[in-house]
């Protein structure tokens, strides 16, 4: 199957399910979404290992599940800071004495708990923001319903993925390489181009969309969605360029196996990491009076 084919493959069957759990919104949507956490971070403490560090699995694991969970219990943003900041706190002095008890000096144990706390804000504290985003319509005032959420957590998916789709057609058309050969030799400047108008592009078609469903919503104007758009495209190059970064490091082609023929959770979902959180800063900066 080429590589067009398996993309179509992937989106075929997600798209639909992630609207649904969306729609649903809830525990229902964070449930699996901190099983997603927890799979993407012991992913990243795979490839760690694979560079001769051995987290500490199981306990970043469990904390970026409790990250996402965390979010959909509190998801007001005072309210969610004091949690991932008690959850940090906790898995650190977890991580530092089992490290000093079990690993000891010969065990890197300064390196385990570094990257056993990266992983933790990495898969997790940047999938909890997608509970995040859907209570985010209640912060604006007025009645929210299911469509609302699901609207807003949209953003960051679309400008990601049409973002993502016209840059590789662009790119194998046009791209000959050139953004960042010794991570990614095959991403080039034509695609990058192609990927922000993409993501422009999305934010435009989004903010009509939006506020048709959201009347609440305080983007001030497709102009404004534009630069949101054009905004979360560059984090999402940088999110895919920074996992590539973590595969060349450990020698691996793909981040897992989680999709047969496909990759890891982390290769579905490193632009996602970055534009996720982006679309959130964005839009509680766009929404505060």
């Amino acid at each position: 199957m080429s590589e067009l084919a398996k993309r179509w493959a992937v989106a075929g069957v997600g798209i639909p399910v992630v609207l649904l759990l969306l729609y649903l919104g809830g525990w229902v949507l964070a449930l699996p979404v901190a099983g997603l956490a927890a799979l993407g971070a012991r992913e990243l403490y795979g490839m760690a290992e694979r560079s001769g560090v051995a987290p500490l699995s199981p306990l970043g694991a469990g904390a970026a599940a409790a990250a996402v969970l965390a979010a959909a219990w509190r998801p007001a943003p005072p309210d969610f800071a004091a949690l991932a900041l008690a959850l940090l706190v906790v898995t650190g002095v977890i991580a530092l004495v089992t490290a000093l008890k079990v690993r000891g000096p010969s065990g890197r144990p300064l390196e385990a708990v570094a990257i056993t706390l990266f992983g933790v804000g990495y898969a997790g504290l940047s999938l909890a923001v997608v509970p995040l985003l859907h209570a985010l319509p209640g912060r604006w005032g007025g009645a929210s319903g299911p469509w609302d959420g699901l609207v807003v957590v949209a953003l960051p998916l679309a400008a990601t993925w049409l973002g993502d789709a016209l840059a590789f057609f662009a790119g194998t058309a046009w791209g000959r390489g050139g953004l960042a050969p010794s991570i990614s030799p095959k991403k080039s400047w034509v695609g990058v181009w192609a990927g922000l108008f993409g993501a422009g592009l999305a934010g435009v078609v989004w903010y009509y969309v939006a506020q048709a469903v959201v009347p609440q919503l305080p983007v001030g104007g497709p102009l404004v969605a534009a630069s949101i758009g054009v905004f979360l495209g560059v984090a999402a190059i940088v999110g895919d360029l920074v996992e590539s970064l973590f595969k060349r490091a450990s020698g691996v082609k793909d981040s897992g196996t989680f999709f047969p023929g496909h990759g890891g959770i982390l290769d579905r979902l490193d632009a996602l990491v970055f534009s996720l959180p982006g679309a959130y800063v964005a839009l509680l900066a766009v929404g505060t009076p």
